[in-house]
């Protein structure tokens, strides 16, 4: 697998990150959806990876820039076809390097509550991540989790 920056203009990332905010409205109310849309993952303060295996794409996620050392993973994402093939660990394991790389001594990120949620917060805990009060502009609400881990 193959992971890229940016590809934020390819059909195929485009339809992913629109069923990924279509899935979390199904699952959290329209007040608990804190997916960033296509305009917002482009911001300066925002890497965006895609993961490829030959021309499919397989996922995508995000590094958001909090301050100098402080990160937000965002738009967490894998295609149907690459479920539970190692694609959200091998992009997640990407960017703990590179906010290491950046200087980040912190990486934060939320989640949904519901059933749907729990693989990826269970892939976080395996990367260490730890449940967290609330980050940022982010408030307490029952349909989110938050979660962070310490960096070197």
């Amino acid at each position: 697998m193959e992971i890229r920056i940016g590809s934020l203009t390819h059909p195929a990332v485009i339809a992913l990150l629109e069923e990924h905010h279509q899935d979390m409205l199904i699952h959290s109310p329209p007040e608990s959806v804190h997916a960033l849309d296509l305009s917002s993952l482009a911001q300066e303060n925002i890497t965006f990876w895609s993961v490829w295996h030959n021309d499919e794409l397989a996922g995508c996620g995000a590094l958001k820039a909090l301050d100098n050392s402080h990160g937000e993973i965002k738009s967490m994402r894998t295609s149907g076809n690459f479920l539970r093939q190692g694609v959200a660990k091998l992009l997640m394991e990407h960017i703990l390097v590179e906010a290491n790389a950046r200087g980040y001594h912190k990486l934060c990120l939320e989640t949904g509550t519901m059933a749907a949620f729990l693989p990826a917060q269970k892939l976080y805990q395996q990367l260490g991540f730890k449940q967290c009060q609330p980050f940022s502009d982010y408030q307490k609400d029952p349909y989110s989790t938050f979660m962070s881990k310490v960096i070197s």
